[in-house]
């Protein structure tokens, strides 16, 4: 039997908004692993992996970074990507009340944040889990677009664009892509001090990544329309056991595509119970 808590979570370690969390819970579990969402998304869209992995006895906690699903603070914005460590730190704070083994697992810019916090706190966990890390955009962008987001970052850091995602691109599970652009929580606009703060984040993780030594594991799909570079981390990772979990024809979300994702988790959850 699973024990699923969720709600408000008030910082105990740092400053910041509230922020809001779901942990599962499995009768026996060998392990627990901390969950970081992607941009515009939240907890809540992480619920089917964190019960395919209670079913492997693997407890999980999943937090809404501020200004996402149920978090408080305006919806996608920062002023330093040092407010996102800040709320990994309140993640933490619930892990190791649980005196188990903890991974750290992330999704796109999530896994960008968990890459960036590993490199600060490398011995926090037992090892680093990502799904399509976000560490470029998959399409180039413009360099005189990116110069004009950098402006717009310093005079008006809460203006946002639209950011142009859509469901289709994330899944090939049609449910899925229609509930992902018709749900409230999964705004559809980019901050731009966000882009500038996360473009900084990953120039620094990418000239450190040899610096990362624990173990890594990387799932990613060779039709993902939104991000790029998870396997150029992979590979400047200084991890001497990593695994590089390549799905061909996949889209941005590995873990909602319809088959795959359920043995992507089961995957996942091996590699883990494994180290644990």
């Amino acid at each position: 039997m699973t024990k699923t808590t969720r709600g408000a979570l008030s910082r105990s370690r740092t400053k910041g908004p509230i922020l809001f969390s779901s942990t599962m819970t499995p009768d026996a579990p060998r392990a627990v692993v901390g969950i970081v969402h992607g941009y515009a998304d939240y907890a809540d869209r992480y619920d089917h992996v964190q019960r395919a992995w209670a079913e492997q006895n693997l407890a999980s906690i999943a937090i809404d970074l501020r200004g996402h699903g149920h978090a408080e603070g305006a919806r996608g914005r920062c002023l330093a990507f040092s407010e996102y460590h800040d709320d990994v730190e309140e993640l933490f704070a619930l892990l190791e009340r649980m005196d188990l083994p903890i991974f750290l697992f992330g999704h796109s810019f999530g896994g960008l944040v968990c890459a960036s916090w590993v490199l600060e706190k490398p011995n926090a966990q037992k090892a680093l889990v990502l799904s399509s890390p976000y560490m470029r955009t998959a399409l180039d962008v413009p360099a005189i677009k990116k110069r004009a987001g950098r402006i717009v970052s310093a005079i008006l850091p809460s203006v946002g664009l639209a950011s142009g995602l859509r469901g289709a691109q994330m899944t090939h599970d049609e449910a899925r892509a229609k509930f992902y652009d018709e749900d409230p929580l999964s705004f559809k606009t980019a901050n731009a001090r966000w882009f500038v703060e996360s473009e900084r984040a990953q120039a620094d993780v990418m000239a450190r990544a040899k610096d990362i030594t624990l173990p890594l594991y990387v799932a990613i799909g060779t039709a993902d329309p939104v991000v790029a570079g998870g396997r150029e981390l992979y590979e400047a990772a200084g991890s001497a056991d990593k695994t590089l979990d390549v799905r061909e024809g996949l889209f941005h979300e590995v873990l909602n595509e319809p088959g795959e994702g359920p043995k992507i988790a089961r995957a996942m959850a091996d590699w883990m119970l494994a180290r644990a």
